[in-house]
């Protein structure tokens, strides 16, 4: 029996049916009346258990963050792929049900995965987040994010304007 209330540990296989609720809800809870319900749905459904089980297959570095033995949340990351930002790390996706907002475990991950980045020689990091989507952005802004680029995305006939973040090797 374990006393932590808060566990972060890379996923595994018998985390994907977790992950793929966590990413519906999450994403269900901060696109809706951002993205289309269609293009919404589309994503969202693509993303379902064996899409997980394909990318940790892959080798997609993927954090999972638990409360009390409850998947509440996942990240995904590794090296930059924002060219021209001179970051060496990324943070592709951070998500926590919406239940779990607002609480502290999103600091708690985002700190954890920027750790684990920084323990692989990757000690500056960027994030990319749709502009519209004000939380999020309230979120890096807050954790020390700096907005330093803007960029662009289609889906479905819509361009999205992409707000990008990042954090400088930290000094010690």
């Amino acid at each position: 029996m374990t006393t932590d209330l808060i566990d972060l540990r890379a996923a595994r296989t018998a985390d994907c049916d977790a992950l793929a609720g966590i990413h519906s809800e999450a994403w269900l809870g901060a696109y809706r009346g951002v993205l289309h319900g269609v293009d919404l749905q589309k994503l969202v459904t693509r993303r379902g258990t064996g899409w997980w089980r394909g990318a940790l297959a892959r080798g997609v570095d993927i954090k999972i963050l638990s409360i009390a033995d409850i998947p509440a949340g996942y990240a995904t990351y590794g090296p930059c792929r924002l060219r021209n930002t001179g970051m060496a790390g990324e943070i592709y996706e951070l998500y926590l049900k919406p239940e779990y907002q607002g609480l502290g475990f999103g600091r708690t991950l985002f700190e954890n995965v920027r750790e684990t980045l920084n323990a692989r020689n990757m000690p500056s990091m960027a994030v990319q987040v749709l502009t519209a989507n004000e939380p999020a952005r309230a979120f890096y802004k807050a954790v020390g994010g700096k907005l330093a680029a803007k960029s662009w995305y289609r889906l479905g006939g819509r361009r999205l304007e992409l707000s990008v973040y990042s954090w400088p090797q930290r000094r010690s």
